[in-house]
């Protein structure tokens, strides 16, 4: 049977019945139920955002698929958006099947065409491209599990290539604009996790993705299953379009419900393919001042990261060398808000300087240029920056949220913000947020540095009730996070 049947209707058949699930339905009914009410967890009672589900043949990811589906049983929804890798075609962008209708032994799910046209009115890199469909069972096996936990939905399948980084943003970016307000509409992202490893290995390698999914890191998500590193999922891009519009969101809550491999199944523990179950979405309860959250629009982008690493580096390397300071001009708008940075300069792996303002003085990009060449040659701990080190630098830029009084050290979440310690004017001291993490520091450690090190305070300031504690967020990224 093709798997296309067009009529009134466009219909996609389905290519995997019989082999993937069963073609029997009141099997398929009969399998999928029993994965679902195997699952011992409890449906979520808040509204849920995004879920990650495996896409293998259910004898082995059915188990672990159960749990999303089950966690989400209580929501109604409206609209399903699946998102979901091509295995079979490789082409240069997002595939959205445009009107019609899916179908699978259980019936058909009907295409939420108005949804449909708005996301591929967004950008020209969404449009329909009906290979990227055709054999593809990795959105398909999503189906059957939807069928049997909701009624009276529609569906928008999206099949993704292999688009650039800011293509996922801007895809990222239309989602969160078309779904806007509206509680109705679930995104499954289907993925496995890393293929063919020894057993201790492929835990490894997927809990390493998992915990990058659960700190929403996208680009981390991106780059390194992209280079099969340390990392693997065959759905990496997907997952990466979820994390950037968990983040367009302010989705601030991330669950792994369920991890097993294939090994646990089969009993073949040589060669496994790991599966996962995630959920995604806001918790009202958590304190919403540790979580500072953002939207994505209030992020950089890769290409505008990239361009203000090579206004520093640029800055620098002008500077060192004639003296002059460099002319830049820049119309992006996110480039020229208002916005402190902080400049940091490493050499070989170890600090060369570092310079900022908390509070921004002028357009962001200009911010870069400045606090560059103060990182260069006026930080007082080095001497300044020669021509002869250009060659061993890397630049790091630090962009600032705006700071936040806290009333409690409970309210600093360390590895997430940076802490401003002041009494008076003339004693002031910051440390960025990646300085916990670089130095392992507790708490107290931290603050007990901040005090001496930086404000030249006694040791136990924080604790005096005159002095001034403030919050901040900051975007980090450096030369090596930004390479083409």
């Amino acid at each position: 049977m093709p798997p296309f049947a067009f009529g009134n209707e466009k219909v996609k058949r389905p290519s995997v019945s019989g082999q993937f699930y069963s073609a029997d339905a009141k099997e398929l009914a009969r399998d999928v139920d029993g994965f679902i009410k195997k699952a011992p967890i409890e449906p979520k009672r808040n509204p849920i955002d995004i879920l990650i589900a495996p896409h293998a043949g259910y004898v082995y990811s059915g188990p672990v698929a159960g749990y999303s589906f089950k966690a989400v049983a209580k929501n109604d929804y409206k609209t399903i958006i699946i998102l979901a890798p091509s295995h079979f075609v490789e082409f240069d962008g997002i595939s959205v099947w445009e009107e019609g209708a899916f179908e699978t032994p259980l019936g058909t799910v009907e295409v939420d065409q108005e949804l449909t046209k708005k996301l591929i009115s967004a950008n020209k890199n969404f449009y329909f491209y009906p290979e990227a469909f055709a054999k593809e069972h990795s959105l398909e096996v999503e189906l059957p599990f939807l069928q049997r936990t909701f009624k009276n939905f529609k569906i928008v399948p999206v099949v993704m290539g292999q688009p650039s980084f800011e293509t996922l943003e801007s895809f990222a970016v239309a989602l969160e604009k078309i779904i806007a307000n509206r509680q109705d509409i679930l995104i499954v992202v289907s993925t496995d996790m890393s293929h063919y490893h020894p057993d201790k290995l492929a835990r490894q390698m997927d809990f390493e993705s998992l915990e990058a999914i659960k700190e929403l890191k996208a680009e981390k998500i991106f780059e390194e299953c992209g280079a099969r590193t340390k990392m693997e999922m065959c759905g990496f891009v997907p997952v990466t379009a979820a994390l950037l519009y968990a983040k367009a969101k302010g989705l601030n809550q991330v669950e792994v419900l369920r991890y097993a491999n294939s090994g646990d199944v089969s009993g073949d523990t040589k060669r496994v393919v790991g599966y996962s179950s995630v959920i995604i979405y806001k918790d009202q309860d958590k304190n919403s001042a540790q979580i500072q959250e953002k939207k994505v629009e209030d992020f950089l982008t890769l290409s505008q990261k990239r361009r203000l690493i090579d206004i520093a580096k640029e800055t620098i390397k002008e500077y060192v060398t004639t003296g002059k300071i460099l002319e830049v001009k820049e119309s992006d708008p996110a480039l020229r808000e208002v916005k402190g940075a902080f400049v940091t300069i490493h050499k070989k792996g170890n600090l060369r300087g570092c310079i900022g303002n908390i509070i921004g003085q002028g357009p962001l990009y200009l911010t870069v240029r400045d606090m560059a060449i103060s990182a260069a040659t006026e930080d007082p701990r080095f001497s300044p920056l020669t021509k002869g080190e250009l060659k061993d630098i890397e630049i790091e830029i630090s962009v600032l949220s705006k700071p936040r009084l806290v009333k409690s050290i409970d309210e600093i979440t360390l590895g997430v913000h940076g802490v401003i310690l002041s009494q008076g004017a003339f004693h002031q001291g910051v440390f960025l947020p990646q300085v916990a993490t670089e130095t392992g520091w507790s708490k107290e450690e931290f603050l007990v540095q901040l005090c001496s090190q930086k404000a030249r305070l006694p040791k136990d300031a924080w604790k005096d009730s005159k002095t001034k504690i403030e919050t901040f967020t900051a975007e980090v990224f450096s030369e090596s996070d930004v390479k083409e």
